[in-house]
């Protein structure tokens, strides 16, 4: 078991101060286990509904009824299979005093979810909860948190070959089972060759119409398709920062796979040897490091940019720390040099810090306001 502190925390304090708190997050990523650990820790009474369990589902028959008079901490697990829970909770959110506080648990984003921003607009707070992090597994295990991800069950499977049969039965549940859970209608098999095609993409700027080609259809409907992915947390979207500045720029997102191990299963990559003479090795390790980056840093879904212009000149990611603007770049490399599309981003984003995260063993400055960070040394040195 791998103490999730840092997401128990922050939600202890939510908690603190919102009646309602939703964890968002792929299927399998631990929010259940996370809520059990906030539950035990709760000062009051706890209770707990799995909206999948044909017993809780028959209690919550009249929501109203059956969650009116409980008191302490209410957890709902897979609110999104109930959406019509949310107008009930705002009523009981409302009540003075506040007899209860509620943690819904979703896998879903909150665009999917559109029920709880109408119904509970400033009574909920969301906590999109990722995979497991290097922070939380230890330098020593970033090897095999790259190659198998950081879904739990997936990271912690006794062997490689356990943790490549788990992601390929999420893979097929989640086709399967999940996404018409949700109300999605397209067929699994479309949806996994989409996937595994979107998987090849992985690190690249959106071509609607090169998989409308591929697949027959229009712009749109593959569009349709890869909104569905991101709404199910398994696809981030990374969206183009778009600069007051005469050069034209990309203005399509970048598509990536948001678990490393969930990509790897669709490429067919079983060990890390297969890993390192993998075409799409550079553009995993870009994906895998971006993603322990933004959960380092804690940055919003909708505050993670990319910028690029048809110059040439781009840089992989871009956040905002209050008024201060910080560019990263992934390099692959053990000795990353100032490129002149850095100097470009720095000069042209009016950037408080570049970060140039390499494969090398040490860190250091590399220019002013540039800084060149070994992936190793993330979590130390970030």
């Amino acid at each position: 078991m791998i103490e999730r502190s840092k997401h128990v925390n922050t939600l202890l304090q939510r908690l603190q101060t919102n009646p309602v708190v939703a964890i968002l997050g792929a299927r399998q990523i631990g929010k259940t286990t996370l809520a059990r650990r906030i539950a035990r820790l709760f000062d009051g009474k706890t209770h707990r509904f799995d909206l999948e369990d044909p017993a809780d589902l028959a209690r919550l028959e009249d929501p109203r009824l059956a969650l009116s008079e409980l008191r302490g901490l209410v957890v709902l697990d897979e609110i999104q299979r109930r959406p019509e829970i949310f107008p009930v909770l705002r009523v009981l959110a409302d009540r003075k005093p506040r007899l209860a506080r509620f943690l819904v648990l979703g896998s879903a984003s909150p665009d999917l979810l559109r029920q709880s921003s109408e119904s509970l607009a400033g009574r909920i707070t969301y906590y999109e909860l990722p995979g497991l992090s290097l922070e939380e597994v230890g330098a020593d295990a970033a090897s095999n948190l790259w190659l198998r991800g950081g879904f739990p069950r997936s990271f912690l499977a006794r062997t490689h070959g356990e943790s490549r049969l788990w992601r390929d039965d999420f893979v097929r549940t989640f086709l399967e089972r999940d996404l018409p859970q949700l109300g999605i209608r397209v067929p699994g098999p479309t949806l996994r060759r989409f996937w595994s095609m979107l998987a090849h993409w992985h690190g690249q700027v959106w071509n609607g119409s090169e998989f409308g080609r591929s697949f027959g259809v229009s712009d749109t409907t593959v569009r349709r398709y890869l909104d569905i992915m991101t709404s199910a947390l398994v696809v981030r979207q990374l969206q183009p920062w778009h600069a007051n500045i005469s050069k034209r720029q990309v203005k399509s997102p970048k598509v990536y796979i948001r678990d490393s191990g969930l990509l790897h299963s669709l490429l067919d990559i079983k060990t890390r040897t297969d890993l390192e003479r993998h075409p799409k090795v550079g553009a995993s390790w870009e994906g895998y490091l971006l993603e322990q980056v933004i959960s380092r840093l804690d940055v919003p879904v909708d505050q993670a940019h990319f910028w690029a212009t048809h110059a040439g000149a781009e840089l992989d990611l871009l956040v905002g720390r209050g008024s201060r603007r910080i560019g990263v770049e992934f390099k692959r490399t053990s000795s990353p040099r100032l490129t002149a599309s850095m100097r470009a981003a720095v000069r042209d984003l009016e950037l408080g810090e570049l970060i140039v995260v390499h494969a090398g063993k040490e860190s250091f400055p590399l220019a002013n306001r540039v800084r060149a960070i070994a992936a190793h040394r993330l979590v130390d040195d970030l």
